[in-house]
């Protein structure tokens, strides 16, 4: 008799398209599992199997984990890339969160045109994630839980495992005596999803022992819920994304129902690679749709902030503040600005016969444009010319001799306008964000 995850791989592998598939392969038991019965199947491997594993640099074993993770996968045969990664640890979304980001996006850029990326993702993954999705005021979206295929990178995202549970991995670990991986983190009950599966689940278990049949149905139908949503949110989405901006309506918004608002606000955060607020800032940011003419509300959450502006609403990830004494000597050539923007020439070979002081506002700074018959305030500049205002402390200021000469490419004085003649060339700002 066959063992139940092999023959459940081969049903899976016989009712979907003949695609190629690699498994995201961390070296834990799951994984491990997947890999190891994929390898076993003739119909895997006729789709080219291979292995991604992301080595996140967060462990001081994580370098050991990389190459355990290589042996696996030459003691089967199986062709495995290995990736390491940077997490940014000043992000805002936690350094959780942070790493599954930073690890999606590295196996996206490794899946080919078309093939299919593979988690091990089982049953009791998805009642746990039901549940943190629950306590965090999800919608149906988020209350379906983890979709069994979705589109990624080049290809696809595939849960095959879905419908098994657990144990069904694990007896297969100990069956074959897989070698794994014991990430230590994974009995860390400060983090959310560890404290839910070893202090919260058991008890739940012991008062109501069909609780896991009874949340995966729930789910079921909020994904049914979530998919009928779906067919009328997102042509209404279509119709608010303004695609050269980035930016939502915020009247056209406001007047959708609240069960389509939610998720046409999720997807638009998502494409821009940011996080969903929780219930608490759902709220906040529906309060300061209210707000007076003049005021600038800006809602913010992990590694987000949301900007209220123009009657339309803008998302952009969290930057640090801008330090305003930041300053840098500047002859023409390419300059990193703080918030990740650039200044340099439009003539990028180009060099100033004058060396330039750049910095950034401090408030109070005024120029007379050239052709212009009067100084101007630098805010009133902004305003006038609807600069965002989240970008006006991160524009470049250009200084000759204490002399403010112009702002960026957008603003230049007499003597900038004969500097920047004189070699041939133009600043030009492009903004961090």
């Amino acid at each position: 008799m066959s063992d139940p995850l092999q023959a459940h791989l081969l049903a899976a592998l016989t009712a979907t398209a003949p695609a190629p598939i690699c498994v995201a392969f961390s070296g834990g038991p799951d994984s491990s599992a997947l890999l190891h019965a994929l390898a076993h199947e003739p119909l895997a491997r006729e789709r080219g199997l291979r292995a991604a594993h992301v080595d996140h640099g967060l462990h001081a074993d994580s370098a050991r984990w990389a190459a355990h993770c290589a042996r696996f996968c030459q003691d089967l045969d199986v062709p495995c890339a290995l990736v390491r990664v940077d997490v940014p640890r000043d992000g805002g979304k936690g350094l959780e969160a942070a790493a599954r980001h930073v690890r999606h996006a590295a196996l996206a850029d490794l899946l080919h045109d078309g093939e299919w990326l593979l988690f091990g993702h089982h049953r009791d993954d998805q009642v746990e994630t039901v549940l943190l999705k629950l306590l965090r005021g999800a919608g149906p979206e988020g209350l379906g839980g983890m979709r069994v295929r979705r589109p990624f990178g080049a290809g696809q995202l595939w849960r095959p495992l879905l419908e098994l549970p657990r144990a069904t991995l694990l007896d297969y670990v100990a069956a074959h005596q897989l070698d794994c991986i014991d990430d230590p983190s994974n009995a860390d009950i400060r983090l959310a999803r560890n404290r839910l599966r070893h202090e919260i689940l058991p008890g739940l278990l012991r008062y109501w022992p069909q609780a896991c049949d009874s949340i995966l149905h729930s789910a079921a139908l909020s994904r049914d819920a979530a998919d009928a949503l779906r067919s009328q949110w997102l042509p209404a989405f279509d119709a608010l994304h303004d695609r050269a901006s980035g930016s939502l309506d915020l009247p056209g918004w406001r007047a959708l129902l609240p069960a389509l608002r939610e998720p046409l606000l999720d997807h638009w955060l998502h494409l821009r690679g940011l996080a969903a607020p929780g219930a608490a800032q759902r709220r906040q940011i529906e309060r300061q749709c209210d707000a007076r003419a003049g005021q600038l509300p800006c809602v913010r959450w992990a590694g987000t902030e949301l900007h209220i502006w123009k009657q339309r609403l803008w998302a952009l990830p969290t930057q640090a503040p801008i330090d305003p004494d930041w300053q840098q000597r500047w002859s023409g050539e390419p300059l990193a600005l703080p918030d990740g923007g650039e200044l340099a020439l439009t003539a990028p070979a180009t060099r100033l016969a004058q060396p330039l002081q750049v910095r950034m506002r401090r408030g109070g700074e005024r120029i007379r444009p050239a052709g212009n018959p009067h100084t101007r305030e630098l805010r009133n500049l902004f305003q006038q010319a609807q600069m965002p205002p989240w970008r006006r402390d991160a524009c470049p200021l250009l200084y000759a001799d204490g002399e403010l000469i112009a702002v960026a490419g957008r603003w230049i004085n007499a003597r900038g306008a004969e500097l920047f003649d004189r070699c041939g060339a133009q600043p030009r700002w492009r903004p961090g964000r």
